[in-house]
């Protein structure tokens, strides 16, 4: 785990060291307020920041410094002080150093030291743009990859505070250590048990639990262990259902999450107060109202603020009135989740229809909202989309931002995959037609370069739209092309497509289940995937797909809306340089057949475009790192604004 040193540049380190001032702690968090915005009044100064290894040898002072080089020629970051038109400091900033602005600052801390001036308008206009704020940032999730994963969650949890970290933030993912067998313990391997332990009161008792720590790219990912952990199955369920104690299991990790940024002196020291909670769906929405409940009323966290992270609204973490008692809050606080069934859902006439929302309780006293595209993040302040918190997102929508996924390229880029049979590349795509045939050879289907071949790969639910590929598949089929699903759900699907595969034997394809390798191949190999979702809050598959170059036709809705640009053959003097796939809609068999058709005919007799359409795919920023960027952005609106009290 690196750490940081602090030391005094030129002049400045001159006056420090003249007048005996040591520095005892530094928080790269900005303090936000009316004085922030007071830039053009704002003076700078700077200090060098330099980072090493614990390994190496401690200074005076306390810090450490990472670069082992003592002439002074270091590269790392400039820490820049920022100052109102009184004089006083409003906050700090983290410049990349760099020849030019190094020399420009230490010139204008040249100047001030003979009397003193503001900061001039061309480092202003020229540094602007490398300045960033820096905060500690402290994700809360259920589920993250590599460790632990189920869906979407865990991608995002796993490779965006990896983006934040590389971008200067200090990141922190808390999330349960599950243990249901060899292979899990095998992934939590390189955690080691930390001496330090928490007990929390919920539940009616004392519950104690450990904390593991592993730092790995740049992160700390911390994992809360207690014997609920430890079960066979997904972090949510197993083969008979959903565990009957997922509400105390998540429970324990929000108030161990709150406790650790305080008690854990990773890499030699805490995360203290001062950070920025993400709670990642309702598992971890407890979080922002631990804070205001029980921490804020005494003093503690009460510069910290929270973002709620809205992956699916579809869950809500929604339980018996009578369980308030168990969540740890104190009594004033049940306003905050209170949820009340329509007359409708009740389970009977005399059911009052009284329950508690955990998910409500995070939009209610979180900070921010931020949701995992700009359309889902409209669509869930609508009645068919907001699952009944329709009406309080709507009252919160100056406060709920859509940022879109994005994806590890690492592991989802063409040209290095490790899973496919030939590589290729935007400026080179030969390997693509390879993979394709190698796919239709694994799969038993004939050999066919010049036959479209379809793809789906996603879970088999309703959700999913799989009854709309059901209906269209026997129409579908009479024309030239092939389809492969692959995916795994209910039951009734799974025997369709196994019987479907037995009465399109030279067409169809169904692999029943899941398997890394076979998606890349799918994914690598078909022409076309198709999305019929009836809602999507961002989804992932048609970004590999473009990034793969295989055109998406996806339902116009939520993330696949924001992320595919209809194809318009006619735009563009007649290039439809603006389009990267079709969306269609409404969601009916006939719209989804018509706009495969308009695919297919495509690919077949229009080839120039179809390449325009792979390749202005595989030109998508779907990078992570745009997305960081974006978060970055929200976390400075969090801080304008005071935190939630109650």
């Amino acid at each position: 785990m690196g750490t940081l040193q602090i030391t005094p540049s030129r002049i400045l380190g001159h006056k420090l060291a003249e007048n005996n001032t040591v520095f005892n702690s530094f928080s790269g968090v900005r303090q936000v307020g009316f004085a922030s915005l007071l830039s053009r009044n704002r003076k700078a100064q700077s200090f060098w920041v330099k980072t090493r290894s614990n390994s190496e040898d401690r200074n005076g002072g306390g810090f450490v410094s990472r670069s082992s080089n003592s002439t002074g020629q270091e590269e790392g970051l400039l820490l820049g002080t920022e100052k109102d038109s009184d004089g006083s400091v409003v906050g700090f900033n983290l410049t990349p150093h760099s020849a030019t602005s190094a020399a420009k600052i230490l010139e204008t801390q040249e100047t001030e030291a003979k009397g003193g001036v503001e900061l001039s308008e061309d480092i202003e206009t020229n540094d602007k743009a490398s300045i960033r704020t820096t905060y500690n940032v402290i994700f809360v999730t259920s589920e993250a990859a590599p460790y632990s994963k189920t869906g979407g969650l865990g991608d995002v949890c796993g490779s965006l505070p990896i983006a934040l970290a590389s971008r200067g933030h200090r990141v922190m993912v808390v999330s349960p250590r599950y243990l249901d067998g060899n292979l899990s313990n095998k992934k939590f391997a390189n955690a080691v048990e930390l001496e330090q332990r928490s007990s929390i009161y919920c539940f009616g008792g004392t519950q104690e639990v450990g904390f593991f720590h592993e730092y790995r790219a740049g992160v700390d990912w911390v994992f809360i262990d207690h014997p609920s952990y430890h079960r066979p199955g997904t972090p949510y369920g197993d083969m008979f259902g959903a565990f009957g104690d997922n509400q105390f299991r998540f429970t324990l990790l929000c108030h161990a999450a709150c406790e650790a940024p305080l008690v854990l002196p990773l890499g030699g020291f805490t995360y203290g107060e001062k950070c920025l909670f993400l709670a990642n769906d309702w598992h971890a929405g407890l979080v922002p109202v631990l804070l205001a409940a029980k921490y804020r009323p005494y003093g503690v966290y009460k510069d910290a603020r929270s973002i709620v992270v809205i992956h699916n609204i579809a869950h809500q973490g929604v339980e018996s009135a009578a369980t308030y008692r168990n969540l740890g809050l104190p009594p004033g606080w049940y306003k905050a989740l209170e949820w009340v069934f329509p007359t409708w859902a009740r389970t009977h006439a005399l059911d009052p229809g009284e329950a508690v929302n955990v998910l409500k309780s995070a939009i209610v006293t979180a900070d921010r909202i931020v949701t995992v595209s700009q359309g889902y993040s409209w669509e869930i302040t609508t009645p068919e989309g907001g699952y009944g918190l329709h009406e309080l997102l709507a009252s919160r929508k100056t406060v709920l931002t859509g940022i879109t996924n994005g994806i590890d390229g690492n592991e989802w880029n063409p040209s290095t995959d490790e899973h496919l049979p030939f590589h290729y590349s935007i400026h080179d795509l030969s390997g693509k037609v390879q993979c394709k045939i190698e796919l239709q050879k694994e799969l038993g289907l004939p050999v066919r370069s010049d036959c479209p071949l379809i793809g789906f790969i996603g879970r088999l639910d309703y959700q999913k739209g799989v009854d709309i590929i059901l209906s269209a598949i026997p129409e579908l089929l009479q024309d030239d092309v092939q389809f492969v699903m692959l995916g795994s759900g209910e039951k009734q699907y799974e025997d369709w497509m196994r019987h479907s595969e037995a009465n399109y034997k030279d067409k169809y394809r169904g692999w029943v289940g899941f398997n890394v390798p076979i998606s890349h191949r799918i994914t690598a190999g078909c022409d076309i995937l198709v999305m019929p979702s009836r809602f999507e809050p961002c989804g992932l598959n048609q970004l590999y797909a473009m990034a793969y170059g295989t055109v998406p036709v996806v339902h116009n809705t939520g993330g696949l809306r924001d992320t595919v640009k209809n194809f318009n053959p006619f735009a563009g003097e007649g290039t439809g340089e603006e389009g990267t796939g079709w969306t269609f809609t409404p969601l009916s068999k006939e719209s989804f057949l018509a706009t495969i058709r308009i695919a297919v005919g495509t690919y077949k007799e229009h080839k120039s475009s179809w390449e325009g359409l792979m390749k202005r795919g595989m030109e998508r920023d779907s990078s992570w790192d745009n997305a960081a960027t974006q978060y970055e952005q929200v976390f400075e609106w969090a801080f304008i604004d005071p935190p939630y009290a109650g």
